[in-house]
């Protein structure tokens, strides 16, 4: 069953999102240039979410993706609510002081985020309150400790994080006596969520990570060539500093438990998540939050059952690993992406695919075809299908779609063979997911002349 390549295009299309900054925002001219989001889902629905806002009442942007696992409820409510828990976390006293003000006095708040969203985008309504309360409740505690000293970048993103996952566990134990509600902070509680967020203002560039979707940046080298610095780093049993800290969380005798096949006591891939509190709460509590849910809950079984070797709880966090980077002028883009792309793009191959999409300068490679028996004939073909590539190449008017046609589509040769990504793309879908995951992608472009003229100030 193949698709024409008009229909490749409307399924690569069909989430694609782009935002240019206005050169002139009134308050500094910015870093960024713009961004290009998109994603293709795998999961029926899609358990990846994505995010981009302007902070209003401080300077930067914030740009993230989320991974959901088991349901996408969790990284649905991250992707709507951690901005504004870090917008928060960012604002000075008496910036707080208004707008706790002007909720007591019932005046319109301030506007804290620009959001910049596609229409599949959504916030969840039925639930705007009870959010807006518990992010009250923490610009209150804000309030209340105010020590005078102007945020950290880095503990902002820290707290912000650490404070949402903990609401959410609150709000599930709390309940609430709207049914719907009810079972919805549960769903949302009981799965789970990564999260990659990068706050970008000025030359300064934190990436905040939790779990395993990767952040990476793309430098054009000074011969014109492509390299990519990685900016974060997986949580999960590949990276052994991870392993090691689990470790020393948890007592001796449970060392031979707590990471099996590659997972968290057998079970989660990602060490580090939103939600999933079936690796943070008690036995008791589980089984009291489970007993007094709705019936739906009970008609869950990843509800039911508790992980094995489960003795010294909470074997997971949400806490994030923060990198931080002053941007330079041969820094051209960064890339936030779900692991659907890793799994199947290396960073390098990345970051020199979306540096040509941007310059629209393509290095032609001289053709390797590694170890391959090659014929006279297939050697035209693979010259001819590289000129029409070089006339084709910039069909995608959005980096991210361009680099999912890479991702989904790609040969053994490095180049988009049109039938793989037919035969990929039209795969139903209780089969796609065995094939590969969600994808999710922000490519963000940074503009270098700003970034220079940041540099000479200092």
């Amino acid at each position: 069953f193949y698709l024409t390549p008009p229909q490749v295009n409307s399924i690569l299309k069909a989430n694609e999102y782009s935002f240019k900054v206005p050169e002139f925002d009134g308050k500094n001219v910015s870093s960024v240039l713009g961004f290009d989001s998109n994603q293709l889902p795998a999961n029926a629905p899609i358990e990846d979410r994505r995010s981009a806002a302007t902070c209003l009442q401080t300077r930067g942007m914030l740009l993230g993706v989320f991974d959901g696992h088991a349901g996408c409820a969790c990284a649905q409510a991250v992707s709507e609510r951690l901005f504004y828990y870090i917008a928060v976390s960012l604002l000075p006293h008496e910036t707080l002081l208004e707008i706790e003000n002007a909720v007591e006095s019932g005046r319109a708040l301030l506007p804290i985020l620009q959001w910049h969203k596609h229409p599949n985008d959504y916030f969840s309504k039925e639930a705007s309150k009870l959010y807006f309360n518990s992010l009250r409740t923490y610009w209150q505690e804000l309030i209340d400790l105010n020590s005078g000293e102007t945020t950290d970048v880095r503990e902002a993103l820290i707290n912000a994080f650490k404070r949402l996952d903990n609401d959410i566990s609150l709000e599930a134990q709390v309940g609430d006596p709207n049914s719907f509600l009810n079972y919805l902070v549960l769903r949302v509680a009981f799965s789970g969520a990564t999260a990659c967020v990068a706050h970008v203002d000025g030359v300064d560039l934190h990436i905040a990570n939790t779990g395993d979707s990767r952040a990476m940046l793309g430098v054009q080298e000074e011969d014109g060539s492509w390299s990519a610095v990685n900016l974060s780093y997986d949580h999960n049993a590949q990276n052994e500093r991870e392993v090691e800290r689990v470790k020393m969380e948890h007592p001796k005798s449970e060392e031979k438990s707590l990471v099996k096949q590659d997972r968290l006591l057998g079970l989660l891939m990602p060490f580090r998540a939103f939600g999933d509190v079936k690796f943070k709460w008690s036995i008791e509590l589980q089984k009291r939050v489970i007993e007094s849910g709705p019936d739906q809950l009970n008609d869950n079984e990843y509800t039911k059952f508790i992980p094995p070797n489960y003795h010294t709880p909470p074997y997971l966090t949400a806490e994030p690993e923060v990198i931080h980077h002053k941007l330079r002028p041969q820094d051209k883009f960064l890339v936030l992406a779900t692991d659907g792309l890793w799994e199947t793009m290396h960073r390098q191959d990345v970051a020199r695919i979306v540096g040509e999409y941007l310059t629209g300068v393509h290095h032609q490679q001289p053709i390797a075809v590694g170890g391959y028996k090659v014929t006279l004939g297939q050697m035209h073909g693979l010259l001819t299908e590289r000129r029409a590539r070089i006339s084709s190449v910039f069909e995608d008017q959005n980096a991210a779609t361009h680099l999912i046609r890479h991702a989904v589509g790609n040969n053994e040769f490095g180049t988009v063979d049109h039938e793989r990504l037919s035969k990929m793309l039209s795969l139903p879908e209780e089969l796609a997911r065995m094939y590969r995951d969600d994808i999710t992608i922000i490519v963000v472009q940074f503009n270098s002349h700003v970034i220079g003229a940041y540099q000479n100030e200092e």
